[in-house]
């Protein structure tokens, strides 16, 4: 194989153009070209490519975001689609794609794998850390550092005048940044999407923590059980006596540069990628677990069961006052 394609594809991540730029260099010193194809799946169909320079990717390793940006596709869903999208491939000469996303992604490059001959391979992308095949995802690290960073501002201010406050973080389905950030950040309250959570407990913690000569609380809250807003009603129900705040980080977590973790990660990632592309494999996507990067097919990733976080949980709750 001597020609591929790259993209970015579902929500935008830090780290996605470090993984681009380790795609286009990777690939040059094996004699590969490499074509960046423009917002996701729709450039695809649309024939948006464009040839990469080894050299002009230079500065994208710390930049957040995605140089090829990215864009929902309704006509790729369709077989329809992903025939015109294999056509347009070929065209550019290009043999296989490599597909820098999460599960809606991947299950795209899946199809196109499986229908069209296009060999595929994935990159987990995604700052929710919801692909259970792997470890991590890449940018879930920076986004976390993010999240801390910034619950170490609203502490201070909370502080100062002595309140509660609710950080409503992303997560629909999977509630690990609200998980680790928490934990990272001396919160009294976890509540996700995956574990059962007690309001009322809750707050007789807090009223506890006070006693105890505590000046302000913190609640991490990751949006899948809701939004920050509702939260903080109820809280003021059953702490008439505390003044409450909340706060949405909202897309603060998916920009920004990318941490070491995810630079390093993206690297090694996007090489294991290249190598499989190299070899004619396709239809697998590529992970860490215990720091090991792996790969395996795709199906068998989209159907692993879902990661259990109860120990990290117990981390949480072995560590909280009240």
């Amino acid at each position: 194989m001597k020609t591929i394609g790259v993209l970015t594809s579902g929500g935008d991540c830090p780290g996605m153009n470090a993984c681009v730029r380790a795609v286009v260099r990777c690939a040059a010193t094996r004699g590969m070209k490499v074509y960046g194809i423009n917002r996701g799946y729709q450039g695809m169909l649309e024939g948006d490519m464009e040839l990469f320079d080894p050299i002009a990717v230079s500065g994208l390793m710390g930049n957040g975001g995605t140089v090829l940006r990215t864009a929902r596709c309704i006509e790729f869903k369709y077989p329809e689609g992903r025939k015109k999208a294999a056509d347009k491939l070929k065209e550019f000469g290009i043999e296989g794609v490599i597909v820098c996303g999460g599960d809606g992604s991947f299950a795209g490059a899946k199809a196109l794998c499986e229908e069209q001959n296009i060999p595929c391979i994935g990159i987990p992308c995604t700052i929710d850390n919801d692909l259970n095949y792997t470890d991590f995802t890449l940018g879930f690290d920076t986004a976390v550092n993010t999240a801390i960073d910034c619950m170490h501002n609203v502490v201070d201010t909370m502080t100062s005048h002595e309140r509660v406050c609710i950080v409503e973080v992303m997560g629909r389905n999977c509630g690990d940044i609200a998980l680790y950030s928490g934990i990272a950040s001396g919160a009294d309250g976890i509540i996700i999407p995956e574990m059962p959570y007690d309001l009322e407990e809750l707050a007789q913690r807090i009223k506890n923590t006070r006693k105890m000569g505590k000046e302000s609380n913190l609640i991490v809250l990751a949006e899948g059980c809701g939004h920050a807003h509702a939260y903080v009603a109820q809280f003021e129900r059953l702490l008439p006596e505390y003044s409450v705040r909340g706060t949405n980080l909202g897309y603060l977590l998916r920009g920004g540069d990318p941490s070491m973790y995810d630079r390093v990660f993206a690297a090694r990632a996007a090489i294991r990628a290249v190598e499989l592309l190299e070899q004619g494999i396709g239809n697998r996507v590529v992970g860490i677990r215990n720091s090991q990067i792996i790969d395996l097919d795709i199906f068998e990733a989209l159907n692993m069961p879902k990661k259990d976080n109860r120990e990290l949980y117990s981390v949480f709750h072995q560590l909280v006052l009240g």
